[in-house]
């Protein structure tokens, strides 16, 4: 019986928001880390602290304490989307590699929330 992903986010300390609330099903390989997480549609993600990501179907990514890495499937809106590589936390911080770092607080990731489909990732 597989943990839900949010219980699987908390135990690497990672906020439960960083995926879409009906982003249940996942694939996890144990030995080398890679998470495969499956979206119902394309969506977009608005968070209270003005954050907008953008899921595709499938994000892949790998998973460490306080950190995923390697992420396909995810962008972020810097005045353009950007793609998503990495995103780690530290403390209260939520850094987002984009070619770039970008900090944010962490605490609008902590609550998981609906994605909004959209037509293309």
């Amino acid at each position: 019986m597989q943990k839900p992903l949010t219980e699987l986010l908390k135990e690497h300390d990672l906020p439960i928001g960083i995926f879409p609330r009906d982003a249940t099903n996942y694939e996890l390989d144990e030995e080398i880390g890679k998470l495969v997480v499956y979206i119902p549609e394309v969506c977009e993600v608005g968070y209270k602290d003005s954050s907008v990501l953008r899921f595709f179907t499938t994000v892949t990514c790998y998973l460490e304490k306080g950190r995923i890495s390697e992420i396909e499937g995810m962008k972020i809106k810097v005045l353009v989307w950007v793609k998503v590589t990495t995103i780690s936390c530290e403390g209260s911080k939520l850094h987002f590699i984009v070619g770039m770092r970008r900090t944010k607080n962490r605490e609008p990731f902590e609550v998981s929330r609906d994605g909004v489909p959209i037509e293309k990732f």
